[in-house]
């Protein structure tokens, strides 16, 4: 057996040459190039799997991996810190990792440390209402809340277990495989089913809000920043006045879009399906086309880009709309939209399915999180 410190010298240079050929050749046939010139996208796989390879053996493995279009799960979506960190109350070594519109995360350990840097509440986000929704709930596919405390500048920090991935990083690593797409939207769906159960609506599902354990999963549902609790949320929201700006860019309801205030729990499931959409696209590329939230026309280009895709909406396959503050019903241009089978040509019956019936502009007739639960076969 050739060991760990001579397999790399004994390997030819022709190996690695004909291995990146292969790589470049299977990139172009799965619609990769777009990550950069097929050339050095091919380059830089194999120089990756030569580098993160122990054995020959293993070398190997990885290249055929990615010529076949099985994805290699990072172990992190994060990279190793350098240099020390911050400390955060009695967290040391604390090492930023993301920021929004009112938090920052940071990672010390074994935890994760979301700290509110918006001192007002800005509807519909609010951190107050966000800790006590989380005392309330507990949930096997849920982030666990594990404390809150104000930092040396009186800031709120909540405190949760560290997890390595997001859903949004392993999408970015290419293609899924299809018993991680299982996993994680069977967690989804049970998580959706406990809060829906209880009139909560999440409304902000989202790639980058399933952390997940372990490159295989467990999935956990995470950021309840935004959400609507039907107890909670009623001073500020009632039920039948909810604020619209909910969500995120492609991943948000058409109802919102319309001015639909007393939209409920099937908002999410709409989310969901975008999101199942996504994965199963080959490689993932988000179903519809949208702005960041913040650009000038944002909902707009939204619109477009959902009416292109999957129809305009008529009064016959979206009635409930006749009575939105502001009906779809008479654009300048109908577009006829495509097929299930034209968007998700590498899906199988099952997951095109389960799409469809998730991804419905009648609310009441998209799926609900147990008819989901018990459909998932991808």
């Amino acid at each position: 057996m050739v060991s760990a410190s001579t397999w790399r010298s004994d390997l030819k240079a022709a190996d690695r040459y004909d291995n990146i050929e292969r790589l470049k050749t299977s990139i172009e046939a799965r619609g990769l190039s777009a990550l950069g010139t097929s050339q050095k996208a091919a380059f830089a796989a194999e120089t990756e799997a030569y580098n993160s390879s122990e054995s020959r053996d293993e070398y190997d493995s990885a290249c055929k991996a990615i010529v076949e279009g099985v994805p290699r799960i990072p172990e992190t979506g994060y990279p190793t810190p350098t240099g020390p960190g911050i400390s955060i109350g009695r967290y040391q070594d604390c090492h930023h990792l993301a920021s929004g519109l009112v938090s920052e995360v940071y990672r010390s350990s074994a935890v994760a440390l979301k700290v509110i840097t918006e001192t007002r509440n800005v509807e519909p986000h609010n951190s107050i209402r966000e800790v006590k929704i989380l005392n309330q709930i507990s949930h096997t596919s849920i982030i666990e809340l594990v404390e809150t405390f104000q930092d040396s500048e009186g800031r709120l920090v909540l405190v949760f277990p560290f997890m390595p991935l997001t859903l949004a990083k392993v999408i970015n690593n290419g293609s899924l495989p299809e018993d991680l797409v299982h996993s994680c939207f069977h967690d989804l769906f049970s998580a959706l089913a406990y809060l829906h159960q209880n009139g909560i609506i999440h409304r902000d599902v989202k790639p980058s809000n399933l952390l997940l354990a372990s490159p295989n999963g467990p999935t956990l549902l995470a950021d309840f920043g935004t959400t609507w609790h039907p107890t909670l949320s009623l001073i500020n929201e009632p039920a039948d006045h909810k604020v619209l700006e909910v969500g995120t860019t492609c991943y948000r309801a058409p109802e919102t879009l319309f001015g639909n205030r007393s939209y409920g729990t099937s908002l999410d499931m709409w989310a969901a399906g975008t999101m199942l959409a996504e994965c199963l696209r080959r490689p993932p590329k988000p179903l519809f086309e949208s702005r960041d939230t913040s650009e000038d026309g944002n909902q707009l280009g939204l619109i477009l880009s959902i009416f292109k895709t999957i129809g305009t909406p008529t009064q016959a396959t979206w009635p409930e709309a006749m009575d939105f503050s502001t009906p779809p019903f008479e654009w300048y241009q109908e577009f006829p939209g495509h097929s299930w089978e034209e968007l998700l040509p590498s899906a199988c019956e099952s997951g095109k399915d389960l799409v469809r019936g998730l991804i419905c502009y009648e609310s009441s007739k998209r799926l609900t999180f147990n008819q989901a639960r018990h459909h998932i076969k991808l």
